[in-house]
């Protein structure tokens, strides 16, 4: 026959075992909770953190235009190079410069040139201003 001290042992044991798994189950499950707090959180830095997948594509659109850009300008060069050599080389195409840039003429040769109409820049046609000498 057991004696009364053992079964208030093992009543206990079953207790502290009971309690003991209710506190695994709520450590357990507030664990797990944390766990996906904390991936909700950084899955949303990712995303949409300051250095998330939105800003990452908009400086790869950022990066592509830069060097379509830089492409631009290497065409650019290039391509003046090509005019500078030309002037180093060709006396036609030094005249022809002097000519058109700097208005040069030859002895004995008249240049004529027509007065073009100055550029609009408030986008607005606009008639010509009337003088008015009297200032009314």
């Amino acid at each position: 026959m057991p004696r009364r001290g053992d079964a208030l042992s093992t009543g206990e044991k079953k207790l502290k075992a009971r309690a003991t798994g209710f506190l695994y189950r709520i450590r357990r499950r507030i664990a797990t909770a944390l766990a996906i707090v904390l991936a909700i959180f950084f899955g949303y830095h990712v995303v949409a953190g300051s250095n998330g997948l939105n800003i990452y594509e908009q400086k790869r659109v950022e990066d592509r235009e830069l060097h379509h850009q830089i492409d631009a300008l290497q065409q650019e060069n290039d391509r003046l190079k090509e005019h500078v050599e030309h002037l180093k080389t060709d006396p036609d195409a030094i005249e022809r410069e002097a000519r058109e840039k700097l208005h040069y003429a030859r002895p004995d040769e008249v240049i004529y040139t027509l007065n073009n109409p100055r550029p609009n820049t408030s986008g607005v046609n606009q008639p010509p201003a009337a003088t008015n000498p009297g200032g009314r």
